[in-house]
C-alpha cells in the first residue's frame, strides 16, 4: 500500500519515519473552525475534514485510490472544560502553562484513515500530569521553548519533559499522532497490519 500524510506536521513525519512506514506528505487545507465543545468529537471531526479534502482533491486530479491510504489528524489539549490548540502568542502560552501547573490534563488526538471506498475514524486520550511550575519557569519555558506551533503550548519530547510528572497513556499521541490506535484502526479497515 501508498501512504499519505494529510499533515504539515514536523512530528507526525518524524513518528511515521520511525515506524519504517513509507509515505508522502500531502497537506490539507481544510477548514479547522469549528462549534463543537466535546474535544473527542472535535478531533474525530477535524482530523477526518483533513482527511476528506486531501481525498477529495486527489481524486479530483484523477488520482487512483485503490492501493492508497490517506492518514489525517488533530491534536488538542483539553483542561477544565476549554480546549487549547496552539498559542496565538506569548501570553497565550503562559496562560496554557499555569493551568497545567501542579495538575493533570488530556491530550487528545484523533486519527482518520481514509482507503478506497473505507474510512475509519477514532481518537486517544492521554493524560499527562504536570509538576508545579512557578511564574519565573513558565516565563523561561516560553521564552526558551518558543512553544507556538505545538497544541497546549509544549512538546513532551522537548523542554517542557523537565516539568512532566507523567503521563497514563500513549506517549506518542503526546507527540502528536496515536501510534497504537492508529495502528488498530488500520487493521480492523484494511485486515492487515501497517508496520
Amino acid at each position: 500500500m501508498k501512504y499519505i500524510l494529510a499533515s504539515k506536521s514536523p512530528r507526525r513525519r518524524e513518528i511515521l519515519e520511525m515506524l519504517g512506514v513509507t509515505f508522502e506528505v500531502i497537506t490539507s487545507d481544510a477548514d479547522e473552525s469549528s462549534d463543537i465543545t466535546d474535544p473527542y468529537k472535535l478531533v474525530d471531526e477535524l482530523s477526518l475534514r483533513k482527511g476528506l479534502a486531501v481525498r477529495d482533491a486527489l481524486l479530483a486530479k484523477g488520482y487512483d485510490l485503490s492501493d492508497t491510504v490517506i492518514i489525517s489528524s488533530d491534536t488538542i489539549v483539553a483542561i477544565d472544560g476549554e480546549i487549547l490548540g496552539k498559542p496565538v502568542d506569548e501570553e497565550d502560552a503562559k496562560r496554557m502553562l499555569r493551568l497545567y501547573s501542579g495538575r493533570d490534563h488530556e491530550v487528545v488526538s484523533g486519527i482518520c484513515l481514509i482507503g478506497k471506498g473505507v474510512l475509519g475514524v477514532s481518537h486517544e486520550v492521554t493524560t499527562v500530569t504536570f509538576d508545579e511550575m512557578d511564574e519565573e519557569t513558565i516565563c523561561n519555558y516560553v521564552r526558551a521553548a518558543k512553544p507556538y506551533d505545538k497544541a497546549g503550548a509544549y512538546a513532551i519530547q522537548g523542554l517542557a519533559s523537565a516539568y512532566i510528572e507523567g503521563i497514563k497513556g500513549d506517549y506518542f499521541n503526546v507527540v502528536g499522532l496515536p501510534v497504537h490506535r492508529m495502528c488498530r484502526l488500520h487493521q480492523e479497515i484494511f485486515k492487515e497490519n501497517l508496520l
